[in-house]
């Protein structure tokens, strides 16, 4: 069986366990204790010397299931299901940072992340360092023997900037610096984040996975594949564990401490929604790119971004490392912020809400939205602009999405 399609693959990932009704689901166990035979088993348990359930907060084997079933299509080491996209990125680095470290990424990144980086760590005397990760010259002059990570978004979101992962994975493991990617924009059916060198993968669950919105969660997604000897704040745990260092700090200190774990309800759903993952992957990205070669031609738009369009600056790096439909989501720019929002206001299929790849097509204006609270140096100094409209491509037609789209705008 190993040549088994993604699809073939995922649906055939056993239970740990054999149910004992037999479910082909596994079924939601929402249990915050479990029961032990005997005081020796339950010593053994709650010191990691057998993988039996303790609580909740720790680990589940309706989450566990779902873990399982990411880390074998993936590949990876260990994979951690947490309570949203944001518990994962901060889980990350709060398992890798110290005082006194510091971080390059791009300016180029999701609101609230961002945040968590110029704001939240900060606190802890952790630097961010900004820089354009497109630039080998910027990255190299911003890392030095401090820098315990390189984080960048696979495709930026909103500004749909796509970096070389082969040049920045090949200049981060030369300085011994792992890297860390949101690969949130892009299915795992397509995207092979260890091809890449990417070394730690944090997902939003809560988009593509969730099969419709369904619920909240995030994925780290451990490749074991950095030498943790190299971070000063895992050096030691490493003489011990090597490579499993970081995954060794995160399962056993930072998740437990942190109480981010993901609930068993939510893993249920996350993992229906992994079985339609590529299926639902496939029709959106294709719409979306029918959509934007579309848009490119409707008068009042301005300009149409997405890395999947030829003449656009990243589509050759967009191509070789996410095929030829680099997911579900475009922007596209109009004359002003008051025609962004007469735009939306028009709309009658497409929802005005935040989220991407609900199975409903999805429009915002992140400006004044998901940016709304930064000021106006540092929504420039991230490139997010009032003209822009971001927007989520669902499972309704291409035919309709345009025509929604172009009479919302022939009523300005």
């Amino acid at each position: 069986m190993d040549d088994l399609d993604f699809e073939d693959y995922l649906l055939n990932v056993p239970y740990p366990k054999p149910d004992v009704y037999g479910s082909l689901s596994m079924p939601v166990y929402n249990a915050a204790a479990y029961e032990f035979k005997s005081a020796s088993d339950m010593e053994a348990a709650f010191c990691g010397k057998t993988t039996d359930h303790t609580y909740s907060r720790i680990s589940n084997p309706t989450v566990h299931y779902f873990e399982e079933r990411v880390k074998q299509i993936t590949g990876a080491f260990n994979v951690t299901a947490l309570n949203s996209g944001m518990a994962a990125v901060s889980n990350v680095f709060m398992s890798i940072a110290y005082n006194g470290a510091n971080i390059v990424t791009s300016p180029h990144l999701f609101g609230n992340t961002y945040s968590f980086f110029a704001n939240t760590l900060r606190t802890f005397g952790v630097e961010v360092r900004f820089c354009d990760l497109t630039s080998e010259k910027e990255i190299l002059e911003n890392i030095d023997e401090n820098t315990c990570g390189i984080f960048l978004e696979i495709i930026t979101n909103p500004q749909m900037e796509v970096a070389d992962l082969s040049v920045i994975s090949e200049l981060a493991h030369e300085k011994n610096i792992p890297l860390i990617a949101d690969t949130t924009l892009v299915s795992f059916s397509v995207f092979k984040a260890g091809s890449f060198g990417i070394d730690v993968e944090v997902v939003s669950s809560t988009k593509y996975i969730s099969g419709g919105a369904t619920s909240i969660g995030g994925l780290i997604v451990d490749y074991a594949t950095f030498d943790w000897t190299k971070n000063k704040s895992l050096n030691e745990l490493a003489k011990v564990h090597k490579n499993y260092a970081f995954n060794y700090k995160l399962r056993k200190e930072i998740h437990r401490n942190f109480g981010a774990y993901m609930n068993p309800g939510t893993a249920h759903l996350q993992t229906i929604g992994l079985e339609t993952l590529h299926l639902r992957y496939e029709r959106q990205s294709r719409t979306c790119l029918e959509l934007a070669k579309r848009l490119q031609k409707l008068k009042s738009i301005e300009s149409v971004n997405y890395p999947g369009l030829p003449g656009n600056p990243f589509y050759e790096v967009s191509c070789r490392q996410f095929g030829e439909n680099p997911g579900a989501m475009l922007t596209f720019g109009l004359a002003s912020k008051d025609a962004c929002f007469q735009f939306l206001d028009n709309l009658k299929m497409i929802r005005r809400a935040t989220n991407l790849f609900d199975n409903k097509s999805l429009a915002i204006h992140p400006a004044s939205t998901i940016y709304g609270n930064f000021s106006q140096v540092q929504r420039e100094a991230m490139d997010i602009s009032d003209k822009t409209i971001r927007l989520s491509v669902g499972l309704e037609s291409a035919d309709s999405l345009f025509e929604d789209i172009r009479q919302a705008l022939e009523l300005h």
